[in-house]
């Protein structure tokens, strides 16, 4: 079983990002559930507009597609901007729009085998906000969500520190990443064996 993140901070590597320190974290709850996972930044890649597979002309999003196709559980880590995600993980919700179109034999989306979580980090509120919106473009997309799909820090309104800049991970933050990864881990095992019935 493998899980993906794609993180959606503004900034392209090597600058620091508290959205990857999170997704980092994530992916090593997945990893002590027996899970090996990716880490990958978008912003390293040329994701072209649009909502197709591949809009051509070096469009880098179908190697990132075929990460997503190889995972099991696919993580969406994102900063808050203004009360909303990153426009990168806007971005990344529109390209996984063409995966509505794209069946199986028994014309079932290929993502409806995958489970989707979400991970959220800023300086202001609106984490419940973010990851309502980035839920219900997975879910309309295929992936299903198990209960407590998201773990998340904000600081307080109008407050400089960043996630990355914390001494220590807060005791509720470490709970939260954990539930996410149990639940999400234990959905991805019986979607595996049960996968859901053609309609």
């Amino acid at each position: 079983m493998r899980a993906l993140s794609l993180v959606c901070s503004l900034n392209a590597s090597p600058q620091p990002s508290s959205s990857q320190l999170l997704a980092e974290q994530v992916m090593a709850e997945f990893k002590e559930l027996g899970v090996e996972g990716e880490v990958v930044r978008v912003a390293d890649f040329d994701v072209r507009p649009g909502v197709e597979i591949d809009m051509g002309d070096g469009d880098q999003w179908p190697g990132l597609r075929e990460k997503v196709m190889q995972a099991d559980i696919l993580l969406i880590a994102t900063p808050i901007w203004l009360g909303h995600p990153s426009s990168i993980c806007q971005r990344v919700l529109e390209r996984l729009n063409a995966e509505i179109s794209e069946t199986d034999d028994e014309g079932r989306p290929l993502v409806y085998s995958k489970v989707a979580a979400v991970a959220v980090v800023g300086n202001e509120d609106g984490a419940h906000n973010v990851s309502a919106n980035v839920f219900q473009g997975l879910n309309d997309i295929g992936f299903s969500l198990a209960p407590g799909a998201v773990t998340y820090w904000v600081g307080e309104a109008q407050h400089g520190t960043d996630y990355q800049d914390l001494d220590k991970t807060p005791d509720s933050v470490k709970e939260t990443t954990h539930t996410l990864a149990v639940n999400a881990v234990h959905l991805a095992r019986q979607l595996a064996d049960h996968p859901y019935p053609p309609s």
